[in-house]
């Protein structure tokens, strides 16, 4: 075992550096395998060569960020040894250089990882823009954050989001409510992401003027949407026929996010998912950009990706 310490630049930054509860140092430890101590004015790390360079790797590139004044949280620590394990630490400043919107709460809204950050990219410069990858890259979320900066620029006039009535094994029509009442609980994650951007009182306003329009994907059929920022979510949910019809709502100074995940098809019977479709069919059209977000793009605790591990060694055995 070797030992060795970091000291950051400055020494107020130790104490935004460690965390409360030193809680960054030990998700960094637990990634690791390395016993990391904060002594107050520098950070002792004990461990093997390779887990102390990669310790070393993302304490330097956080003492980056927080020497400019910027507050980091589990999720920056985790995105930092996603690149340390990537090899791209050097990068990991420039996530932090374009914030794209302060939250309901005042606090700025920045990518998260290097898949991010893509996906941002290809939302400014085109039409069409898919997000397809697994839950917890933060599609939805960002699609949402990019729909109000767009908005609040006054670059489009209206919101629209909106996803496929398909749920595994249940059918609407035996909810109880009106239509609202039936179609609101899988229109949530949408709901949720509005409410911690804009604040409840405002998303309600909004809506209420006609401005945010959330509504299941069956509303979208015979309209044209100019000036608006559109979000299909869940979309692996989609038929060929639906994924078309949509698709072709675009109207004129409008932008389309489509956000699916190729794992989770809950369509009914032997039918095709449109999101499965169009990327065959579309592949070869400027101005539509498909972004693949992996596994490796979820931000989450890394014992997560321990049990998940766990559970795969356990799978192969039987």
């Amino acid at each position: 075992m070797a030992q060795t310490t970091f000291i950051p630049k400055n020494a107020e930054n130790i104490q935004k550096l460690v965390g409360v509860n030193d809680r960054n140092l030990s998700i960094l430890g637990e990634g690791y395998d390395a016993a990391i101590v904060d002594t107050g004015n520098q950070i002792v790390i004990e461990g093997n060569d390779d887990s102390i360079k990669k310790t070393l790797a993302v304490l330097k590139a956080l003492d980056n960020i927080v020497s400019a004044n910027i507050n980091i949280s589990a999720p920056d620590v985790v995105s930092a040894m996603k690149m340390a394990e990537k090899g791209t630490i050097e990068y990991f400043p420039d996530l932090y250089k374009q914030i794209l919107i302060r939250d309901a709460k005042g606090k700025p809204i920045r990518i998260k990882n290097m898949g991010q950050k893509q996906y941002v990219e290809a939302i400014e410069k085109n039409d069409v823009v898919f997000g397809i990858g697994p839950a917890g890259t933060g599609k939805t979320f960002l699609a949402v954050v990019c729909a109000v900066a767009a908005f609040k620029k006054g670059e489009v006039s209206k919101i629209v989001l909106t996803r496929p009535a398909v749920e595994a094994g249940e059918s609407l029509g035996f909810l109880p409510g009106d239509l609202k009442e039936k179609v609101d609980p899988y229109l949530r994650p949408i709901y949720d992401s509005l409410y911690s951007i804009l604040g409840t009182n405002t998303t309600d306003h909004l809506m209420e003027r006609g401005v945010i329009e959330v509504a299941p994907l069956a509303y979208m059929r015979g309209r044209t949407l100019d000036d608006a920022f559109v979000i299909l979510d869940e979309a692996q949910n989609t038929t060929d026929a639906q994924m078309k019809m949509f698709l072709t709502r675009l109207g004129f100074n409008s932008k389309m996010i489509v956000n699916g995940d190729m794992t989770q098809v809950d369509l009914p019977g032997r039918q095709r998912s449109g999101l499965i479709d169009a990327q065959h069919i579309l592949k070869n059209i400027n101005q539509i950009k498909f972004i693949h977000f992996s596994a490796n793009d979820v931000v989450r605790h890394p014992v997560v990706a321990k049990i998940i591990s766990a559970y795969e060694k356990e799978e192969e055995k039987h």
